[in-house]
């Protein structure tokens, strides 16, 4: 299939994208392998651009609409999906102008629609029994009260059905057991046992009657009107239990489906509970309480111990520890002091904290990520697809077979007309997919979830699927297998000097520069206990170094290089330089006007954990590991021993790296590239997917990359693949468990031992089941390589 086509079909469903950018996620996606320089376009696009409603009391008079979003109450599965594309398609133009995510509960009008009023999309979902009302963003998800409808009548309908069962037993005196279960009636059924199992169709098929009548009208036969038929049949023949007990378990169904759904949509919310609604913000008058939403940035809010923090912001004054894991997934608390950012959603520890806003609460770490959340259904995976698609095909090929199960015995072998009447029947309500359909979705959004209380943030249950079946990997170096910042690793002094003299020299040239570098050198005295006296007189020496004067004395700091040009140059010293460098470190030279004082070596040190990762994820099969980095071959080399990397690619421009990941595409069946979110965006959006490492705090991070580890910790990585394999194990389990219970019944109807209520008792069961297993992914624990 043509990334043209997979586009379209994912048009279809891809909640509040336009045309263009849902294609170009699909492209970007369903490619071979390759995925086009779009990184800025597969963001979440939900949310931006699109003007999200008006309140309830102004849909009559709201504006026209073009490219908006409606909160849809009722909407829950597929078979929604279906009858609002049918009541809903025409108003707007066609299908191909609507967007759904079921898990929010959302529908789109695309762009391209024509102006539509909002009143008119409104009554036209309503005609399909369901309620809708204009997308409010950020807004808390609303109540369903539909949700609590369908308790009240399926109580009904059990009650009913209890009732009928009640007046039956006390009307069948000197029944045998069996007998009184199999409904048996010598004279037919007494009046009153009618009335309450027909109250108990009435209220069980109260949600169902609708959509059936929408699907017949379609001609699309789906679940809905599989079981209407089956209860019509039931009551043509006179089976009042069975057509009862088939409303009302059916009905059980549904609310089920609507209340696993919520579960999902909860998980989700919650996140939003992170955030306090409120700040108590300090300024000239005091201190007073605000809404977060109204705190503008630059305004100081206080943080008292305990307390939860509702914007992010950086510390002015106070000293605390921070536990940062709604946000980063971090077990152990984080020392916070002024100069340090904070984050909403963390929790503040014993002290008080002063902290300055820098986001405005709509724009906070916390809230793109509930947005990323959110938005991340409408990129569904592959399995899910598959799914829906083979429902669609499923049920009515079902439907054609029990036509086939009624007429062929009965016109061929002289089979009783009634018994295989009634046999079609059972293999509909077998047919029903509720199972099979709600389980995935449910799966899907429930590990997206708890992926993002583990600090990981996956944009799409797409992303879900493909770690699962990572074969290769690269990896850049600064920052991903090595901390990022250059530390000072060796002190070596010469001309009699010792290391106290020699980084007190050191620090009197670097204490005023910002190089990374010098902050590495004074960081480095500051842990030895060695307090920086600035020098006089200092100059910068372009491309040799800097010269200045401390305690009365000449001194100079600068390369190898320079050492030479001074003609203070010594063939042991030059030995030993070229050692350091060649295992990877940087060296500066600190000297006199007579001799060299010492040569400092830094390095940007290798994470404690890399190598122990990189062996666990070889051990989860990614069969080739590649540094690729813009660093000389020497240090690149150095790391790669140190770590277990496979294969180095050094001293390599960015559209270099694009390169390499392009040939491992070819040689891989599943490629991702882990980066900074920034400068490596080109090669993470070649590869099939995308990780940024330590996107906390950075908007490009999350924005750029497919999943993106909120904080630098490497050991979610081989978390990501073993969550991503649960989940993928979790799906499959549901979707053998489900076709094989219809296949189980399949068979017994084939016997003619299979009844109408135990199938439809068997497809609840199994939704039960199906959705319990799914939401066991919400308790996926990170735990370290």
């Amino acid at each position: 299939m043509s990334a043209r086509k997979d586009a379209e079909i994912i048009k279809l469903d891809a909640a509040c994208c336009s045309p263009r950018q849902v294609e170009a996620q699909e492209s970007h996606r369903h490619s071979h392998g390759h995925k086009h320089d779009h990184a800025h376009e597969h963001g979440g696009c939900c949310g931006h651009g699109h003007d999200h409603g008006e309140p309830d009391d102004e849909i009559a008079s709201a504006p026209v609409v073009s490219g908006r979003s409606f909160r849809v109450f009722g909407l829950d599965c597929a078979e929604e999906v279906a009858t609002l594309k049918s009541a809903v398609g025409p108003v707007v133009g066609g299908t191909t102008h609507l967007a759904f995510d079921v898990i929010n509960g959302r529908m789109t009008v695309l762009d391209g629609a024509g102006p539509i009023q909002a009143s008119t999309i409104v009554s036209a979902v309503a005609a399909t029994g369901m309620r809708a009302e204009p997308w409010q963003e950020g807004a808390p998800p609303a109540k369903d009260a539909r949700l609590a409808e369908q308790k009240l009548f399926t109580a009904l309908s059990g009650l009913f059905l209890l009732a009928g069962f009640v007046v039956h037993a006390m009307m069948s005196p000197g029944q045998s057991f069996l007998e009184i279960m199999a409904f048996h009636h010598p004279e037919g059924a007494p009046l009153a046992e009618q009335a309450a199992l027909i109250l108990s169709v009435i209220t069980g098929a109260r949600f169902v009657v609708v959509k059936a009548w929408y699907a017949l009208r379609r001609m699309s036969p789906d679940m809905n009107l599989l079981m209407m038929v089956a209860v019509a049949g039931a009551l043509i023949l006179g089976d009042w239990f069975e057509a009862a007990t088939v409303a009302f378990l059916f009905a059980l169904s549904l609310m089920l489906e609507s209340w696993s759904v919520g579960r999902a949509r909860n998980a989700v919310s919650a996140l939003l509970d992170l955030a306090p609604p409120v700040v108590r913000v300090k300024d000239a008058n005091g201190e007073r309480e605000v809404k977060a939403a109204d705190v503008r940035i630059g305004t100081r809010f206080i943080v008292r111990g305990g307390d939860r923090i509702a914007l992010d912001g950086r510390v002015v004054s106070g000293v605390s520890s921070v536990n940062q894991a709604p946000i980063t997934g971090e077990s152990i608390p984080v020392g916070k002091e002024p100069g340090d950012e904070v984050f909403a959603g963390t929790v503040n520890g014993d002290g008080t904290l002063e902290v300055e806003a820098t986001k405005a609460a709509s724009d906070t770490t916390l809230a793109r990520i509930i947005r990323m959340v959110s938005d991340a259904h409408s990129r569904r995976a592959a399995v899910e697809q598959w799914v829906e698609r083979f429902a669609r095909v499923y049920t009515p090929a079902v439907m054609l077979l029990a036509l086939l199960v009624f007429v062929v015995p009965p016109l061929l072998f002289g089979g009783e007309w009634r018994a295989w009447f009634y046999n079609a029947l059972v293999l509909l309500v077998i047919a029903c997919p509720c199972a099979l359909v709600i389980s995935t979705p449910v799966s899907i959004v429930a590990a997206l979830a708890s992926a993002a209380r583990n600090g990981v943030l996956i944009k799409g249950g797409t992303f879900i699927e493909l770690p699962s079946r990572l074969t290769a990997l690269a990896m850049d170096k600064t920052g991903t297998l090595t901390r990022g910042e250059p530390q000072v690793t060796a002190v070596i002094p010469l001309s009699g000097h010792d290391e106290q003299e020699l980084l007190q020299r050191a620090g009197a040239l670097e204490a005023r520069s910002s190089h990374p570098l010098a902050d590495a050198i004074l960081r480095h005295m500051k842990q030895s206990g060695i307090e920086p006296i600035a020098g006089e007189d200092i100059k910068l020496l372009p491309g040799k170094g800097v010269q200045g004067t401390f305690n009365g004395k000449t001194y100079w700091l600068g390369s190898w290089r320079y050492a030479v040009a001074r003609g203070q140059a010594d063939d042991a010293v030059a030995a030993r330089i070229a050692q350091l460098e060649g295992n990877g470190a940087t060296t500066v030279v600190v000297g006199s006007e007579g001799h060299l004082c010492g040569v400092i070596a830094l390095a940007d040190t290798i994470r404690p954990e890399a190598k122990a990762i990189l062996s666990a994820l070889h051990a989860q099969g990614v069969k080739e590991v590649v540094m690729l980095t813009g660093d000389n071959r020497a240090a690149a080399e150095s790391v790669a021993r140190q770590v277990g990397i496979d294969t180095v690619r050094a001293e390599l421009l960015p559209a270099q790296k694009v390169e390499v990941v392009d040939e491992l595409t070819g040689r891989h069946a599943m490629v991702a590239m882990i980066g900074d979110g920034v400068n490596d965006a080109p090669a993470m959006a070649r590869a099939n997917f995308g990780i940024a490492m330590g996107a906390i705090g950075s908007d490009a991070a999350i924005e750029t990359a497919d999943i993106a580890l909120m904080t630098d910790d490497l050991s979610k990585v081989p978390w990501l693949i073993r969550h991503s394999r649960r989940a993928m194990g979790v799906i499959r389990q549901n979707i053998v468990f489900a076709l094989g219970v219809k296949a189980v019944f399949m068979a017994l109807t084939a016997f003619g031992i299979a009844t109408m209520w135990g199938a439809i008792a068997a497809d609840v069961g199994a939704s039960l089941l199906v959705v319990g297993n799914a939401l066991r992914l919400l308790n996926g624990k990170s735990q370290s390589a």
